[in-house]
């Protein structure tokens, strides 16, 4: 009988977070039993009772002891307390691997880079980091990625890469990078879980993190009626009126997805037009035409009011017809009231990922995003560091597409490629150069014997 810990995973459909938690037990070759709560109240009930009160998928137990959701039991696996949990923690010294080419991130830039790489033998390292998949793994409809007429699932696309970029040798592993250290050649590569690796080059493309308001309650109600995943919790809160934060295109994305749960969705959105493309707004009108749908424009968040055990309840909100009514808190025509829902989603952009560059000299503005070459010919990827190039949304902070996040990963393995042909070229030119001085010290060492 094996000795493996018991591992639990209440799950739901439509759910990223869940399939992302599934992965990575998969990765550890860890056996484990799924709960879809979908449509089943008493499994729901059962979860929530289990989980301390939150709503929210996946939850995750082993040997019945609570892990959580999918960032808790990626925060554990980060520092290596999961494998303890698992009791599959290796203790033992092991000999720092060298790759030619670590890839930081599998979104959509970081898959196109390694199938890329790997078609240009490159044999890349795939790292997953915190959100294997990327954003687009929250997305339940690609509707304008070439290819796809009829649209596709963004997880489906994800996954299809996945197993692309297999086929050509691209070796992917659950993990995050804690530091890259370029004070020598090749760069040194520490992961969160202690691994160490070294590599020739390295793309970073780990992609970026939803952004958080940091107002009160958040902290305490994340998991509890607040989210920043419609598509993953929106379910949960069936018949609830609903306030999705944000006035992009995932604002409008995801206002558009709970209409098939809420009562009424709201919009809160901080100044009087959107950010989001026509199309977008276009859907959203149609379900505030239907009645689906409310907006407040001008309008932000300041508070978030509940329990763990009640949920959310009710939310402070401010407003004033000239924008960003937080900048004026003390101006008398902003209005501050109290506003009645049951889940508060945010959608308000996201921060890049790019914490474990830091200190390599490679060059990133005020908020973190990696400045790159860029241009029209070569080498548009690369960074101020040689051997280290950027793609994706750790670039890339206006496009923020799948295509063009897929168009720069192309690119950064094209650049990266060139890179390691020259450092080849370089190691086989200075072999030679060695060879050519021992014949010639050879030949002077003949000639010496000769006159004597």
């Amino acid at each position: 009988m094996s000795d493996q810990p018991r591992v639990e995973i209440y799950t739901k459909e439509e759910c990223p977070y869940c399939e992302k938690a599934k992965d990575l037990f998969d990765a550890k070759g860890i056996e484990y039993e799924t709960y879809n709560v979908t449509g089943d109240d008493d499994l729901f009930e059962e979860m929530v009772e289990r989980s301390e009160g939150r709503k929210t998928a996946p939850e995750v137990f082993i040997d019945d002891e609570l892990v959580g959701g999918w960032d808790d039991t990626s925060a554990l696996d980060e520092t290596g307390e999961l494998d303890e949990k698992l009791g599959i923690a290796d203790d033992t010294d092991e000999e720092i691997e060298h790759r030619k080419l670590v890839i930081a991130g599998t979104g959509i830039a970081g898959l196109t880079a390694a199938i890329y790489a790997g078609r240009s033998n490159n044999a890349p390292l795939v790292i997953e980091g915190d959100e294997p998949g990327g954003q687009l793994t929250l997305t339940t409809d690609v509707a304008n990625y070439p290819g796809f007429p009829e649209g596709i699932s963004g997880p489906e696309l994800v996954n299809n890469m996945k197993e692309q970029a297999r086929q050509f040798g691209a070796e992917l592993k659950n993990g995050i990078i804690e530091s890259v250290d370029a004070s020598s050649r090749p760069f040194r590569i520490e992961m969160s879980d202690g691994d160490v690796y070294t590599a020739d080059a390295v793309i970073a493309a780990s992609g970026a993190s939803a952004r958080t308001l940091g107002i009160p309650g958040e902290d305490e109600l994340m998991g509890y009626g607040l989210s920043t995943c419609a598509t993953c919790d929106g379910a949960f809160f069936r018949d609830e009126d609903m306030l999705v934060v944000g006035g992009g295109d995932a604002a409008m994305e995801e206002a558009t997805f709970l209409t098939k749960f809420a009562d009424t969705v709201y919009i809160a959105h901080r100044r009087e037009e959107f950010r989001a493309e026509d199309y977008w707004i276009d859907r959203v009108m149609e379900h505030v035409e239907d009645g689906d749908i409310e907006i407040m424009k001008n309008t932000e968040v300041t508070e978030i009011h509940g329990s763990q055990e009640a949920g959310v309840d009710y939310v402070t909100l401010v407003e004033n017809d000239k924008g960003h009514p937080t900048d004026r808190l003390d101006d008398p025509e902003t209005d501050e009231f109290e506003f009645d829902v049951g889940a508060v989603f945010f959608a308000i952009g996201h921060t890049p990922n790019t914490d474990y560059l830091e200190g390599t000299g490679v060059e990133m503005d005020e908020e973190g995003y990696l400045r790159t070459q860029g241009g029209d010919g070569g080498g548009q990827t690369e960074t101020d560091v040689p051997g280290i190039f950027g793609a994706g949304d750790v670039v890339d902070f206006h496009y923020q597409q799948a295509v063009t996040a897929a168009g720069m990963g192309s690119k950064a393995a094209i650049d990266a490629d060139e890179y390691l042909e020259d450092l080849e070229r370089a190691a086989a030119s200075e072999g030679e150069g060695e060879g050519k001085g021992a014949s010639e010290d050879e030949d002077e060492e003949e000639i010496a014997a000769a006159d004597d």
